[in-house]
């Protein structure tokens, strides 16, 4: 996630970041000049067609699709932000469920219990990890902490690794009931934590793996092509040549709409405008560790 003052705006106009969409529109600003330049030519200079043409009338058709089509991009938007800020939602509830849970931890385990302490503070974090790492589709060993006296967790990476994760948490948990460590009503308080660290993992599923449906999409993209290819039909004997950046400019602004919704409808990844997952599992291992 790009990190950014939202008062100095007049600088993010100069500005050109990784994810920018001038940087991925530029060829096909270059293709859509060369083809409105083309179609400005032959309608002016040589089937030098008159402003009363049926070919101009093509504009009416736009100045009717226009409404439609801004209607269309801001559900879209509107949808994938809903997304990327319910995601931010679900992992802020993870930040505070873990430390909620180190809290309880910390004041519930007789003090010298330090064995069982570190457990927590060790697979609190990992959980936040494992969850990161199976909504990327990876595993990366290096960032899940071993306890000591192992050599590793012995995950099952062919397997729902957050939910083996949850099951060692919620295993010791037990453990620990049924040891004199935790009382019934102590458990009980500890459910809601333990709790929640699956119906996070759920709901970022539900995201992750729940695209906006494939027709709808598809439909968006194949309106703005159709409508920017036909504006030179429709405007060029009101603009003559200068219809060359007006459609370059517009389908900028159509397109980067579209895949702006694109990347932040998969808030897990590792695009620039994808959460900062990596900062808040940072986090978390590091408030944990404080606590416990």
């Amino acid at each position: 996630m790009i990190n950014y003052n939202p008062k100095e705006w007049f600088t993010f106009i100069f500005r050109i970041h990784k994810a920018d969409t001038v940087r991925k529109l530029f060829p096909m600003f270059i293709a859509l000049s060369i083809y409105s330049g083309l179609i400005a030519w032959l309608e002016l200079e040589v089937w030098k067609l008159s402003a009363n043409s049926e070919v101009s009338k093509i504009s009416l058709m736009h100045g009717l699709l226009s409404f439609v089509i801004s209607l269309l991009l801001v559900f879209r938007t509107n949808t994938a932000y809903d997304r990327w800020w319910e995601g931010r939602r679900q992992w802020g509830a993870l930040v505070n469920s873990s430390r909620n849970l180190a809290i309880k931890i910390q004041a519930m385990l007789p003090a010298e219990n330090q064995a069982d302490r570190h457990f927590f503070k060790v697979m609190i974090p990992n959980f936040a990890y494992g969850l990161k790492n199976h909504l990327r589709k990876t595993y990366l060993s290096n960032e899940i902490e071993v306890l000591p006296g192992q050599e590793s967790l012995h995950m099952d990476i062919s397997k729902h690794v957050p939910n083996q994760l949850t099951q060692l948490i919620v295993s010791k948990t037990m453990e620990l009931y049924r040891n004199g460590q935790l009382s019934g009503d102590q458990l009980i308080v500890l459910n809601t934590e333990l709790q929640t660290f699956a119906d996070v993992c759920g709901a970022c599923e539900r995201i992750k793996n729940t695209p906006i449906p494939f027709s709808y999409s598809v439909f968006i993209k194949k309106f703005i092509f159709f409508y920017i290819m036909t504006m030179p039909f429709a405007y060029v004997f009101s603009l003559g040549y200068l219809i060359i950046p007006m459609v370059v400019f517009i389908f900028f602004v159509l397109a980067s709409l579209e895949l702006i919704a694109e990347e932040i409808e998969d808030p897990f990844g590792k695009d620039a405008n994808d959460l900062p997952i990596d900062t808040i599992c940072s986090n978390i291992r590091l408030h944990v560790s404080e606590l416990l």
